[in-house]
């Protein structure tokens, strides 16, 4: 089992699931596990607060709130900047929205338990506050490989002239669940390469536009 989380694990986070390289030293961002007392929430919901599967974590950002936000909710540019996403397209039009869905995809690499394939995340929003945060769900599908359901929490806060992002994630499904704290360890991996790659985005793009 735990060659098979690795090859999802290290594809992805879901849904959002993103990969598990293991974010860099200056990436800034503070691990939590966690309990219900701390869980990121969007209009009042969190995660899957039953599911055996949870990682919590945050950083900082030194760019403006409106040019994360228009990074993180552009679905379609996450090829650009997240190594992992092979492809990424809206199923609806328009600006993100509670509902709205799309559908990514992630290079699976072949292990003794599954072929190479495509993992095929397909995640809807259920919430969203206009810069304020997101919350979305959905599963992932490949040959062999299966999260039923991933539950992904995100929220934006001005401090002193800079961004505190936050997100937190559950997966449920019986694969993953095989190895709880070993799947665990994947998905924080994952979040991490997600907030570090944010990070150096938004303020790359700062920094340009301040020259």
């Amino acid at each position: 089992m735990k060659t098979l989380t690795v090859a999802v694990a290290t594809a992805v986070a879901v849904a959002g699931l993103v990969g598990a390289a293991g974010a860099p030293a200056q990436a800034e961002v503070r691990r939590d596990g966690g309990s219900d007392r701390a869980a990121v929430r969007c209009a009042g919901k969190t995660v899957d607060t039953a599911a055996k599967i949870r990682y919590r974590t945050e950083t900082t950002i030194n760019a403006p709130l409106r040019t994360i936000w228009k990074i993180q909710t552009d679905v379609e540019r996450w090829p650009s900047w997240q190594t992992p996403v092979l492809s990424s397209k809206r199923l609806d039009r328009g600006p993100l929205r509670p509902g709205s869905s799309f559908r990514w995809t992630t290079a699976v690499p072949e292990t003794a338990l599954n072929p190479a394939t495509t993992l095929v995340v397909t995640s809807t929003v259920r919430q969203l506050q206009h810069q304020r945060c997101l919350r979305w769900d959905g599963p992932a599908i490949g040959a062999g490989l299966r999260i039923d359901e991933g539950v992904h929490v995100w929220t934006f806060t001005e401090v002193d002239g800079r961004v505190l992002v936050r997100t937190e994630e559950t997966w449920r499904g019986d694969q993953v669940e095989q190895d709880v704290e070993f799947s665990t360890a994947a998905l924080g991996d994952g979040l991490e390469t997600w907030l570090t790659e944010l990070k150096t985005l938004a303020e790359r793009e700062c920094e340009r536009a301040r020259r």
